[in-house]
């Protein structure tokens, strides 16, 4: 089994089945007479973010792709486990589990995904670094001796890797993702708009017209949003234009381009002519922001490619490095 824990969503691959499982990395704990217990998890605590009364929080246990609260992250584990392989057994089970992590992650980070991996169930706990995980599962080259790029956007992090030959030549990481996106979306239509709108509908925003490009024409697509009007305190709509969400975005996209040519201008000579013909391979739900892979293009002068499966390859990667021998080296046992 390898999963892909992420700050926004968690995917599950399962061996000879292939991706069974994409949910939120939500989960909502009830406190009832000082007893607190998960109330969901998953799609169904999602919901809850934002609509929750006092007895109910809705939380991520993870942050920048690690993890920031370890008991909630535990249960969370454990329950994709059991939903991945159908529901809850009398038997207990004890795969062996694949697990991404950032490239930046410290070992106190690397110690705290391993324990709660191993508390959740399983047998044996390997670490993938993410790019690598991403750059197996876009069926790139990396057991050759051969220069290739990824650009990882998830939901907290920027993962940017120059791999060769089963290893990493050179990667950074930049807390720029989905997440900080999102922020940047609710916050400008505060600023502009004195309208103050939640978590959920910054993300529908996002990926209904987001763009990483200024429209050719002055406003572009528009779209009716609702949230609470910060002068008079009541609910109001108002319609916001893409030229507006690229305005709110220019400088977390300016932050992903500058990470990637900053990589770029440390890359060995002989990769850099690698990469020159193969392209930047882009990954991750950010990579689906749309004008990111464009504006990546006019700024490297390379061409940008997102990975068919975007979502979902970092996870299908860490499944095939774990069952598929041609890999082995590429991950290590925590």
């Amino acid at each position: 089994m390898a999963i892909d824990l992420g700050t926004v969503n968690t995917v599950v691959y399962l061996r000879d089945r292939g991706i069974v499982l994409n949910e939120p990395s939500v989960v909502a704990l009830e406190t009832l007479d000082g007893v607190t217990k998960v109330r969901a998890i998953g799609a169904e605590a999602k919901l809850m973010l934002g609509k929750t009364p006092e007895t109910i929080r809705a939380i991520r246990p993870m942050r920048d792709g690690v993890i920031a609260d370890i008991d909630v992250a535990e249960q969370m584990i454990k329950h994709f486990i059991d939903k991945a392989h159908g529901g809850p057994s009398r038997l207990p089970r004890r795969p062996d589990i694949a697990i991404c992590i950032p490239s930046g992650a410290t070992t106190v980070e690397r110690r705290a995904i391993q324990q709660a991996a191993t508390n959740a169930g399983a047998r044996k706990v390997f670490l993938i670094e993410e790019s690598m995980a991403a750059a197996i599962g876009a069926g790139l080259p990396v057991t050759e001796p051969i220069g290739a790029m990824v650009v990882d956007i998830g939901g907290g992090t920027t993962e940017v890797a120059i791999l060769s030959l089963r290893g990493l030549a050179y990667s950074t990481s930049v807390r720029v993702g989905g997440d900080r996106m999102d922020e940047a979306i609710a916050s400008g239509i505060r600023r502009r708009h004195n309208l103050m709108i939640g978590e959920a509908t910054a993300e529908r925003i996002k990926v209904e017209i987001g763009t990483a490009l200024m429209p050719e024409d002055e406003k572009g697509a528009v779209m009716r949003v609702k949230g609470r009007d910060l002068v008079n305190g009541v609910p109001s709509e108002i319609e916001v234009s893409q030229a507006d969400i690229a305005g709110f975005l220019t400088d977390l996209v300016g932050q992903i381009v500058e990470t990637v040519l900053s990589a770029l201008e440390k890359t060995e000579p002989e990769l850099a002519a690698d990469i020159y013909d193969q392209g930047i391979v882009m990954t991750g739900g950010g990579s689906l922001l749309a004008g990111l892979d464009t504006a990546l293009a006019q700024a490297t002068g390379l061409p940008v490619i997102v990975a068919e499966n975007a979502l979902t390859c970092v996870a299908m990667g860490a499944g095939r490095a774990l069952e598929d021998p041609v890999f082995n080296g590429v991950m290590a046992e925590a």
